[in-house]
């Protein structure tokens, strides 16, 4: 009886041992299925909006999807030997096709936050920049600091990290999903809106692009410091490596540089900004 029973526990130790084993296994597996299974592919899958000039958006005259993001993903995809598929939608519905599996990744000005790390995985930054607020022109829509967002209008998409910067400062949401820049300028102008948070490059081209509307970046608000890269499914490693790879090399060969000043007149936003920022 007792060797039986013996036997038995030793049997059952075994079993555990070669489960825990198979599970270490499994684990190992699944970081490399998402680089494998695009390897058979031969294609990356790729979420951005089409409609955040001049990182994805579509030209006036092809019509064809370009950008910063979009042509620095083309590169990357090159550099792979991938081809690649993008799938325009909302910025909420990029988080969720990421953590889904439904694309490979998103890019679409996408800033790196603890909060983010914790859920998903990021590549290495390839943009550096920081915040701005967009007010009416005629009164700086009543705002002297971002205190002053208390009550105000603020336009944005709900899950972005700017606009839970002004919900924080007692701002009044007004959500927009996926529209363009000319809804968001003439909202603003209007009165519909008051204010647009946002990174300080993609306004000073829409501050340049709208002139004739009574919009304009605040000279006083600068904040929020931070970087954007293209975000993965949590445990993408063996993709993220490969990603980081090609980022390298299109830093040291200039490829970035030349990106950024093509799409961002002449500005490098591959290099951190020298700017003193508010509290």
């Amino acid at each position: 009886m007792f060797k039986r029973f013996t036997a038995l526990v030793v049997l059952l130790s075994f079993s555990l041992i070669i489960a825990a084993c198979g599970n270490g296994g499994n684990k190992e597996k699944e970081e490399k299925t998402a680089w494998d299974q695009i390897k058979k592919d031969g294609k990356l899958v790729v979420a951005t909006s089409g409609t955040l000039y001049p990182t994805s958006y579509h030209d006036e005259k092809s019509k064809e999807l370009t950008g910063y993001e979009v042509e620095l993903v083309r590169e990357l995809a090159k550099r792979l030997k991938l081809k690649v598929e993008f799938s325009e939608m909302a910025f909420d519905g990029m988080l969720t096709s990421v953590n889904s599996g439904k694309v490979d990744l998103a890019a679409n000005d996408i800033s790196i936050t603890d909060e983010r790390k914790e859920k998903f995985e990021f590549t290495k930054p390839y943009k550096y920049s920081y915040g701005t607020a967009m007010v009416r022109k005629d009164d700086l829509s009543g705002i002297k600091t971002l205190d002053d967002l208390k009550g105000k209008k603020a336009g944005g998409e709900a899950t972005t990290v700017f606009m839970d910067i002004a919900r924080k400062h007692g701002a009044k949401e007004v959500i927009y999903d996926n529209a363009s820049s000319d809804q968001y300028m003439k909202d603003l102008a209007a009165g519909r809106t008051d204010v647009i948070l946002n990174d300080y490059y993609l306004q000073r081209l829409a501050a340049a692009y709208y002139k004739d509307l009574n919009v304009t970046i605040h000279p006083d608000i600068k904040y929020y410091p931070n970087n954007q890269a293209i975000i993965l499914k949590k445990g993408s490693t063996e993709l993220a490596e490969k990603i980081n790879a090609a980022l390298d090399e299109m830093k040291e060969d200039g490829t970035l540089s030349k990106l950024s000043k093509q799409y961002y007149e002449g500005a490098d936003v591959s290099q951190k900004p020298d700017v003193e920022f508010q509290d």
